[in-house]
């Protein structure tokens, strides 16, 4: 019987929490965490690859995004909401270990959870950004006042930026900048919207079908939550937590992913300096990979995280 994706909802701390799921409910679970600009449809692709191999696969979308409810105050929105939310999520699927995979944010939504529940985690699975404690996170200091980032942390300047154009123009726009190898910087005469240029294509791996599934999703949602988190809660205070994860865990790195060229972010990856967190993993690079590599190699991408899922089972 052929696997196909269900949707799905759950009551969590007081919010109506959307979930894509495919596989069995007796099977092995893996919990799939998406980063900025996507939801759940960005793992669109390894939830029937994992499902078809004998696991039960989650894509939930955080609050705020896709088709969950939107938090009454978005701005107060922080990483540990996105937590406690898994948490509820797994607790109502009566799911007590899982395998976690992250992309993008959704890497620290996993590094988190980790430190916080490591009971709770099977092993874990990032794209592009590396397993990360708190004290690491949120350092752009030494980037110019153009990086994308430093823009979007200010209150109400992304939302004017982001303004001017339909959702799926700027999810569009995001896509374009996030797929080259470019840290997207924006001169102090632009906005951020302005490094995209109307004639710029869309990645090949990226359908005008699939841009509309964004676009309809971000149109319901808004950019509200998006932006809160993860770029203005990304300091995140955890005390007394024990830095050190040891747990099965693999790194799949896109060679082009614009991130490496964050300060200091190739030397945490190359030179090891990420190991000393997470004495077991294992870091493999794709070549031609950029930002999406979930999206743009998925058969590269499925044969690796099932590799490891079979591994450690």
């Amino acid at each position: 019987m052929e696997n196909k994706i269900e949707h799905k909802y759950v009551q969590v701390n007081g919010l109506k929490l959307h979930y894509a799921e495919v596989g069995n409910n007796s099977s092995p679970a893996v919990v799939f965490l998406h980063g900025f600009p996507e939801i759940w449809y960005s793992w669109r692709h390894q939830l029937i690859a994992v499902a078809a191999e004998g696991f039960r696969a989650i894509a939930p979308d955080y609050r705020g995004y896709g088709l969950s409810e939107i938090p009454p105050h978005p701005d107060k929105t922080n990483f540990l909401h996105l937590i406690s939310d898994l948490v509820a999520l797994l607790d109502a699927l009566n799911l007590t270990k899982v395998f976690l995979v992250g992309k993008d944010f959704g890497s620290v939504v996993v590094s988190l959870f980790t430190l916080l529940h490591q009971e709770r985690v099977l092993g874990f699975v990032t794209l592009g950004i590396p397993f990360m404690p708190p004290q690491l996170m949120g350092s752009e200091s030494h980037l110019p006042e153009g990086f994308y980032i430093k823009r979007w942390k200010e209150p109400g300047r992304a939302e004017a930026d982001f303004d001017r154009f339909d959702p799926k123009t700027v999810v569009r726009n995001v896509y374009i900048m996030f797929s080259k190898e470019e840290v997207p910087i924006a001169r102090p005469e632009q906005e951020v919207m302005d490094i995209v240029q109307e004639s710029d294509p869309l990645p090949p791996w990226f359908s005008e079908e699939d841009l509309a599934v964004y676009g309809d999703l971000y149109t319901k949602s808004g950019f509200k939550t998006a932006l809160q988190v993860p770029y203005r809660s990304l300091r995140v205070e955890l005390s007394s937590v024990n830095p050190v994860v040891n747990l099965p865990a693999l790194l799949i790195v896109g060679s082009k992913d614009y991130t490496l060229k964050f300060p200091g972010m190739e030397d945490y990856v190359k030179n090891g300096i990420v190991k000393s967190f997470v004495p077991n993993l294992e870091i493999i690079y794709l070549p031609q990979g950029s930002h999406f590599v979930q999206e743009q190699s998925p058969d590269e991408v499925n044969s690796l995280i099932l590799s490891f899922l079979k591994n450690n089972i």
